[in-house]
This record gives structure tokens, C-alpha cells and sequence, in this order.
């Protein structure tokens, strides 16, 4: 349980949770995850953040090797949500530090979770900076980022950012830095699922962030989830990847998700899937059976279109299609290009549902939905082909305007 020195004098203490599959009770986390807590020794020893609920012992026993957890004098929670500061009670019995710092908004989130607790609790204001010796500790809000209370720590001499949520992945390794993970794909991949799961709805906030942090001279960002981005070159390559996140420009690929109870909606959706890829626009097919709603999501992070079906169930749609309209409704997606298609036995709302949940979210919707009763016959499955081949013109013009 040894901490890594990540700058001269400042320590990684945080807890590799490696059994992680559930992040936060919406979204997956297929390979684990971390909790980054970082100490800063110096005149005055600086815990910034703690771990999530039952980790306390391992964030102790890292500090423990290289600091005496009673020579802890300032605590900093840069946002209070409980994998952050669960641990908290804990640390704050063991370390008895003179002050603990939240933002002004951060307050309420204390009062909430720690009521009844005579803490030595400061509410810092945005841009004020605190002297811990040859260092200071610069504190700036970034509220909704992805909670009111969000701020991230900024250590001016060390060119350090410790950014909380923002900038993070779920991840759970050995290495502490994104240049020793050996896998720039998968990591691109963890930056889009953890963005497009949590903070795509915050996009103009992080837009607001991003010129704010960028005055900042910084050639490390030390995030509270997964690895952390060391060297100017990674620094700009995460703002810049945060920055196209946030603009969501479409892009010249399409989603096709749907479930199917006897296979008619998914011929359907094959039958698109073809529409589309013939124009020149390449589609990946998801069934919501087999695919968490959060995978979904980090689909359409590369994805200018998205088209949606199902059967039409109890007068609407399958429940896990029903599921995943919510889900990416709340995360707010921008920019996209929207097809509807779907099967029936008597009824047949489920097109025209899932047409206008689509427009609901701002989806230009070019093709009206597409209807099948029973069984496919060839001219509904070319109506499904042609429907694939107007999104994908749509989608095509949509990118180069």
C-alpha cells in the first residue's frame, strides 16, 4: 500500500477498487474504479479528498508511509458526494485537522451529510488562495461540474491541477498515470464513458470551464477517478478531448439501439443498419438486452444519428427501451440526427412513440417512423433500408455545414 509521488512532495494516497461494477447506481464500470485522494506536504500538510465508504484504512495506511496521519493540518473536500467523502468521519477522528475547506455552495452538501458533526469547517470563496508554506492553493468553482458544490485546487508552484470529477475515467490499475496504462484506445474509451455518462448534460459548463482553467499554467491534472494526465502534451490532449465532448458536433456515424420480442423489429433494424451504411455512414447495432443503458451512451459519444425500436408492449414500447429513452433524455444529447421504427401485432404505437421521445431531445427527425405488422415482408424492410439511407444523407449534410 505504498502512496506514489506524483510531484515533489505530493502524494497519490488514494484506493484502487478493483470490484467495481456500479457507479453511482445508474452506470457501469466494467473494470473497477478509484478513488483519488492526494496529500501535500509543506509547512502546513494538505489532504485533498478522501475515499468512498469503507476504504478509509487503506487511504491511512498509504498516508501512514510517508506522513504521520496526525500531522495532517488542513483537509480540502473539493466536492462532498460520498465517493469522495465517505471516508471522511473516519479520516477526520484519526487526523483531528485544524480545518476542513469546502466551497461556499459545498456547505449545504456538508450540513447534509454530516450534521451534528462540531468540525472545524471553512467555506472558501472562488479565487481565494490559501498558503501552506512554499506553496499556495488556489480554489476555483466549477459548479455543476457535476455537482453544485464542485471546485477543483489548483498549486500554482507545482503547475498541478487537482481537478475532482472533471478530467476523470473509471479505472482500475496499477498505474497511476494515463502515459504508463499501455492502451490509448481503451483509455479514450473510459475519458467517453465516464463523460458521456455523467457530465454530458453539464457540456455548457465545462465550455464556460475550459478557458478558465486553460489561463492556468498546468502540466499535470490529477482527477478523482482513474489516471492522472502528466506532461503539457496530455494536459492538452484532455482539455481538447473535453472540449469536442462538450461541443458534441455530429459526426459521420449512426447507433441503431432496440430490443425485439420475435426478432420483426430486429430484421427491421438490420434492414436500417444496411440504409445506412450504404451511404457512407457506419452504424453499430445495440440490443438493449445485451447492453447496458450506459454502454449505450458511450456509443453515442462517436455518433451523429441515433435510430431507436421496438415492438409496441402494453400500448408503448419494451421496458428497457423504455429504460434507455429516460436515460439518455436526462444526459441531454445534442446535435443528432433521429429514426423511429418498429413491429406490432394490434395495436402499433411504438413508432410514433419513439419518434417523438426522439424529437423530444432536439433530434432532427428527416423520415417519418416505420411500422411493420407481424413479420417484415420485403417492401417494409426496404421502407427500413430507405429510412437508414435519409438519416444517413441527413446525418452527412448535418456534418459538413
Amino acid at each position: 500500500m505504498q502512496p506514489v509521488e506524483i510531484k515533489k512532495n505530493i502524494y497519490w494516497v488514494g484506493f484502487v477498487d478493483y470490484d467495481h461494477r456500479d457507479f453511482h447506481g445508474y452506470s457501469r464500470s466494467p473494470d473497477g474504479s478509484t478513488y483519488n485522494a492526494y496529500l501535500i506536504k509543506d509547512q502546513k500538510n494538505v489532504l485533498v479528498d478522501t475515499v468512498a465508504p469503507g476504504c478509509a484504512g487503506t487511504l491511512l495506511c498509504r498516508l501512514a508511509k510517508t506522513l504521520e496521519p496526525e500531522k495532517v493540518d488542513y483537509i480540502v473536500c473539493n466536492h462532498l458526494e460520498r465517493d469522495h467523502s465517505g471516508a471522511l468521519a473516519e479520516v477526520v477522528e484519526r487526523v483531528k485537522p485544524e480545518k476542513i475547506f469546502v466551497s461556499q455552495t459545498g456547505l449545504k452538501s456538508f450540513a447534509g451529510y454530516f450534521a451534528g458533526k462540531n468540525w472545524p469547517v471553512q467555506a472558501v470563496k472562488n479565487g481565494e488562495t490559501l498558503n501552506i508554506g512554499s506553496r499556495n492553493i488556489v480554489f476555483q468553482e466549477t459548479r455543476m461540474l457535476h455537482w453544485p458544490d464542485s471546485m477543483v485546487s489548483y498549486i500554482p508552484e507545482d503547475k498541478l491541477l487537482i481537478s475532482n470529477d472533471i478530467f476523470g475515467q473509471n479505472i482500475a490499475s496499477s498505474a497511476r498515470f494515463a502515459d504508463d496504462f499501455g492502451d490509448d484506445a481503451e483509455f479514450e474509451k473510459r475519458i467517453k464513458e465516464y463523460y458521456y455518462n455523467i457530465v454530458l448534460p453539464y457540456s455548457p459548463m465545462v465550455l464556460k470551464a475550459l478557458p478558465l482553467l486553460e489561463k492556468l499554467d498546468i502540466d499535470m491534472i490529477a482527477p478523482d477517478h482513474g489516471l492522472i494526465h502528466r506532461g503539457a502534451k496530455a494536459v492538452r490532449f484532455i482539455v481538447d478531448f473535453y472540449r469536442r465532448m462538450a461541443e458534441q458536433k455530429p459526426q459521420q456515424r449512426a447507433l441503431i439501439f432496440y430490443d425485439t420480442m420475435w426478432q420483426s423489429t430486429e430484421s427491421m433494424a438490420y434492414a436500417a443498419c444496411s440504409g445506412l451504411e450504404e451511404n457512407g455512414v457506419p452504424t453499430r447495432l445495440m440490443s438493449v438486452k445485451h447492453n447496458h443503458h450506459s454502454a449505450v451512451m458511450t456509443e453515442l459519444a462517436d455518433c451523429g444519428a441515433v435510430l431507436a425500436g421496438s415492438p409496441t408492449h402494453n400500448n408503448g414500447v419494451l421496458p428497457l427501451v423504455t429504460a434507455q429513452l429516460a436515460y439518455m433524455k436526462g444526459l441531454r444529447p445534442q446535435n443528432r440526427v433521429g429514426g423511429a421504427f418498429g413491429s406490432y401485432g394490434w395495436s402499433g404505437e411504438a413508432p410514433k412513440y419513439l419518434q417523438e421521445q426522439l424529437a423530444s431531445m432536439g433530434m432532427t427527425m428527416p423520415a417519418e417512423p416505420v411500422k411493420c405488422a407481424w413479420q417484415p415482408d420485403r417492401d417494409v424492410l426496404k421502407a427500413c433500408h430507405e429510412l437508414g439511407r435519409t438519416v444517413a444523407e441527413t446525418l452527412k449534410r448535418k456534418c459538413q455545414g
